[in-house]
């Protein structure tokens, strides 16, 4: 625990300190590796204002459901990790629910290459149904990836959306595509309004010939989700979209993966168990 209080306070102080009640920059380091300030004598832990805030567990403890998280090619349940781990499933699920939150994207380098968008569902099959689905029960979303030159996945983007219209796939625009990216979608009317706006080249989906890469993402998505968790709500899905697309997109860096991962979760605030809990 002692070691991991230090990695996280040389991540949290790396550019030096200032008290909060005094914003005096001279302090003493504790045992624990708490900064406590020479002038009002006010201490802080590694762990303060950061999602390891109170975690119940023990920090070495949590480090090793992060370090799963990030590096595991199928994931764990709540259950597995409890199992594994000699937690509780409750406090598991709310600690990892914590983590899916820091997973979440920056915004700030929006994909500009050569982009695909479609919209899927999330659910159980229905009988002689064909088509997209506007049951209430399924979960809409819109997924964006955007692909080397020759054609590999570089970076994707999943987004839980409310209704299939183009006020709401407007939103994955917005916060992860830039205007100089080349999209393409299919023929569906929804993504003309968006147009005008963005360089859309629409393409008939041939029963999803024209975009096989990015039906098999869809279908990762939403078999990974089917095979480790079974059910999601629609209040969390976003943070497990950012699970599943943190580790897609970070594939390439298993070495520092980790360090990503603890970095923003010592920069984020502490998350309270009211925000990812529905009433």
């Amino acid at each position: 625990d002692l070691d991991c209080k230090e990695y996280l306070g040389e991540i949290k102080w790396k550019d030096g300190y200032s008290f909060r009640k005094c914003s005096n920059t001279s302090y003493q380091v504790r045992k624990d590796f708490s900064r406590t300030c020479n002038s009002c004598s006010d201490t802080e832990s590694p762990t303060a204002n950061t999602i390891f805030h109170r975690v119940r567990f023990g920090v070495r403890t949590a480090f090793f459901v992060c370090f799963e998280m990030a590096n595991t090619t199928k994931s764990l349940s709540a259950t597995q990790m409890g199992v594994r781990y000699g937690i509780a499933e409750k406090t598991a699920r709310l600690f990892m629910l914590k983590v899916k939150e820091a997973m979440s994207s920056s915004e700030n380098r929006p994909m500009d290459g050569n982009v695909q968008v479609d919209e899927f569902v999330l659910g159980r099959y229905e009988q002689n149904k064909v088509g997209r689905s506007y049951d209430a029960k399924k979960k809409k979303a819109v997924i964006a990836v955007e692909f080397t030159d020759d054609g590999k996945v570089k970076r994707l983007y999943a987004l839980n959306i409310k209704y299939f219209s183009a006020r709401s796939l407007q939103y994955m625009f917005i916060r992860h595509i830039d205007r100089r990216a080349k999209v393409t979608t299919d023929k569906w009317k929804r993504y003309r309004p968006i147009a005008k706006a963005y360089d859309i080249t629409q393409l008939e989906s041939g029963k999803g010939s024209n975009f096989k890469a990015l039906h098999t993402m869809v279908h990762q998505i939403k078999s990974w989700i089917r095979t480790t968790y079974s059910w999601v709500s629609k209040f969390n899905l976003n943070r497990y979209f950012n699970e599943f697309c943190f580790r897609i997109n970070r594939s390439q860096s298993k070495n520092s993966i980790f360090n990503n991962l603890i970095t923003k979760m010592v920069n984020s605030d502490k998350i309270y168990q009211s925000e990812i809990i529905c009433s």
